[in-house]
């Protein structure tokens, strides 16, 4: 079972590409997210809350998220989490969550970007699944249009 959740944060590190035995892209990095307290006192701020997600993405958005983002880039997350239970091969039992992404972005809070459309290649085939949104009625031609 999974969590919805969406991450606020930093990359900790530059992501890291690889490619499944099929091929498949598969992108891991590491959020950072904690909360920005000011000490009444001393008028100082500090970090609060500090977590460490691992996430995951696979595909086309993995291709995406090593091309263009880096360590210290401010990041949202959203995705789902779950927690894997394995044992070590010395018996030992441990525990992690990971966040599966479905969607990454920089944050514009404190930075700029230029949004580049990328190319879009047709699949293999739609194994009767979800309709393509990008494709154009029954010639199944692609458009430039989004779809809504």
């Amino acid at each position: 079972m999974s969590t919805p959740v969406t991450l606020t944060g930093r990359l900790t590190r530059d992501p890291e590409m690889k490619y499944s035995a099929a091929g498949q892209p598969v992108a891991r990095f590491s959020v950072v997210t904690s909360r920005r307290v000011r000490d009444s006192q001393s008028g100082e701020w500090s970090d609060a809350d500090t977590s460490f997600w691992d996430c995951v993405a696979f595909g086309q958005l993995a291709e995406h998220v090593a091309e263009s983002l880096g360590k210290g880039t401010a990041v949202l997350v959203v995705g789902r989490a779950a927690q894997r239970n394995w044992e070590t091969k010395e018996g030992e039992k441990r525990r992690s969550t990971e966040v599966t992404a479905e969607e990454v972005a920089p944050s514009l809070r404190w930075a700029t970007c230029k949004v580049v459309k990328a190319e879009r290649s047709r699949p293999a085939g739609n194994g009767g699944g979800e309709a393509d949104p990008w494709a154009g009625g029954a010639s199944g031609t692609y458009s430039d249009e989004p779809p809504f």
